[in-house]
Order: C-alpha cells, then sequence, then structure tokens
C-alpha cells in the first residue's frame, strides 16, 4: 500500500490546516512516512498523529520544523487502521506570510 499527497495548506486566512491522510478502517499497513517541504523559502512546522474517536491524539511528530528542501522519513510507524481503530492525520502550521506546502509519502 502507498499513498501520495502534495498539501499546501494555512491559507492568509488561516494559519492552520488539519488534513486525514488515512482514515479509520482503511485497513492499511503503514512502514513508513515520508514528509517533505516542497515550499522554496520558509520552512514549515508540522504536526503528524493517529486518532481514535473517544481516546484521542497520539503524536508521532508533534511542532517539527521542516527546514526548505528538507525531508523526514519516519520508519516502524505502525498503528492499528482498522474499522473503529485509529486514522492518521497532518497539521501544516504557517512559520511566516507564505503557504506551507509538504508532500506525503505514506508505504
Amino acid at each position: 500500500m502507498a499513498a501520495y499527497f502534495n498539501i499546501t495548506g494555512a491559507s492568509s486566512a488561516a494559519a492552520e490546516l488539519t488534513k486525514e491522510l488515512l482514515a479509520p478502517g482503511k485497513n492499511a499497513t503503514v512502514s513508513s512516512i515520508s514528509l517533505t517541504n516542497v515550499q522554496g523559502t520558509y520552512p514549515c512546522t508540522v504536526d503528524l498523529y493517529i486518532e481514535k474517536k473517544g481516546k484521542g491524539k497520539f503524536y508521532i511528530l508533534k511542532s517539527v520544523e521542516l527546514p526548505i528542501g528538507a525531508t523526514l522519513i519516519h520508519d516502524n510507524a505502525r498503528f492499528d487502521n482498522s474499522i473503529g481503530q485509529f486514522g492518521l492525520y497532518i497539521k501544516l502550521t504557517k512559520s511566516a506570510s507564505e503557504t506551507p506546502s509538504v508532500d506525503v509519502i505514506i508505504k
């Protein structure tokens, strides 16, 4: 299973954007997650977390600043994604006036 996302968020009206990457019940097997800052001027701040209704959020990455052009690879990112279990989410936060842009690869 591989999933690819180009996420551009936090427009001028909002400082943050949260996006669901894997919905609960997708039954995806995740072995690694790659995040690349493709915005060419500023770093961006990223939160990556799993969430289950009634249980809350559990952070894989919290307030991690990705420098311009940097890639962060998180290996061995395993969690239960079956029905009624955890979904995977990303939150991008502006670090300046520019809109952050991150490429995400889930394998």
